[in-house]
């Protein structure tokens, strides 16, 4: 096995056209390929070549200093594909421990927790979907089999709105006006000066400060988590403004100071698939042009609330008002990235719409020496 460097152009086209070629073109949702591109910048990428040339593997392998602050020193891999096979894992592995100096090796992150990766290790049969993992059930048990160890373990959810979302069905025997499952107080709206507001396509720049304080504010205290800078935001929702359904993005303004928000999207999980996550400038007028068929799945990508507001209800306000506006604009299911298991009340959210965990979800860990 031989592990080289990205170096040419047709060297990164081989590393983004790999697991295009080795997962189900239905269940595996790539990561845009500029977005990948971008990455090169703080990450070294690799592709992993057996005898005959072919390539059998991929890797990139990069430090986090504000990661190494919350969790201790990592050497942290990502955009990690291969096929069943041992040695190729091996090789991948004992290039990034090689890089590690020491370091306990943690992965697959692309460029961190909070951004993209991890591994899946259940609902195989399930496709993947924007902003999460999908894998086949050899990927837990290599990792597993080569000394690694599962790291904040949780689970994306699906919920099922066949059309009416359970916010939007009375409870059996609950006064009317009542939201089975979300159920608050209106009359706290005036009380707590409480306005829900709603994103917009056409200032969704000035909005995003706004949603970036209450987001590192609201997971702060999340083990994975590191502050997420403004450059990196502006990454992350490159693009967002011409596909946002400006009912599913919301935030909670409390006396005028904004409390909570739910980012929601449309899923083009099957348009990405589709172009094999080429998002090029003809690829988007395409999609600008057909967005309309992509407004029946949509993905819950983040929620929170700053931490003095919270026990409050309010992410149940916004709870409900997403599924009011889910089910008055068509929508069938809504799927969320993964949640922590420890994280209890934000999986109660899922529950009490009736949903379900989709994917087992997790990170790997291990110790430079097996």
């Amino acid at each position: 096995m031989r592990v080289d460097p990205v170096q040419s152009r047709a060297d990164l086209r081989a590393f983004v056209d790999f697991p295009l070629r080795l997962h189900p073109t239905d269940r595996y949702v790539p990561l845009v390929s500029s977005v990948i591109a971008a990455h090169r910048d703080a990450a070294e990428l690799f592709v992993v070549r057996d005898r005959r040339g072919e390539v059998v593997g991929r890797t990139s392998m990069h430090r986090s200093a504000p990661l190494d602050d919350k969790i201790g020193p990592r050497q942290l891999f990502g955009h990690t594909e291969f096929v069943d096979d041992d040695d190729v894992f091996t090789a991948i592995m004992d290039a990034v421990a090689t890089r590690a100096d020491g370091r306990h090796l943690f992965g697959p992150v692309a460029l961190l927790p909070n951004q993209t990766g991890g591994v899946i290790t259940s609902g195989f049969a399930d496709r993947g979907f924007v902003d999460s993992a999908w894998n086949p059930p050899y990927y837990p048990k290599m990792y597993e089999r080569h000394g690694f160890h599962r790291r904040f373990e949780g689970d994306t959810w699906l919920v099922d709105l066949d059309g009416t979302a359970p916010a939007a069905r009375p409870a059996a025997g609950a006064p009317a006006g009542t939201d089975h499952g979300f159920t608050f107080d209106d009359a706290r709206m005036a009380a707590e000066r409480l306005v829900i507001r709603h994103g917009s396509r056409w200032h969704l720049r000035s909005q995003l400060p706004i949603l970036r304080r209450m987001l590192n504010a609201s997971f702060a205290q999340l083990g994975y988590y590191t502050d997420i800078s403004a450059e990196q935001l502006a990454e992350q929702t490159d693009g967002l403004a011409f596909l946002l359904d400006e009912a599913l993005l919301l935030w909670l303004e409390k006396a005028g100071r904004p409390v909570a928000f739910v980012v929601t999207v449309p899923d083009i999980s099957d348009y990405l698939m589709s172009v094999g996550g080429r998002l090029g400038v003809l690829n988007q007028l395409r999609l600008l042009a057909t967005r309309g068929r992509y407004r029946r799945d949509a993905v819950l990508i983040i929620k929170g609330t700053v931490p003095d507001e919270q026990g409050n209800g309010y992410l149940t306000l916004l709870s409900r008002e997403l599924h009011r506006n889910l089910a008055r604009n068509g929508y069938r299911t809504l799927r969320s990235t993964f949640v922590e298991r420890t994280n209890v009340a934000s999986a109660a959210q899922y529950r009490r719409a009736g949903g379900r965990p989709l994917h087992g979800y997790t990170f790997y860990e291990r110790g430079t020496a097996v």
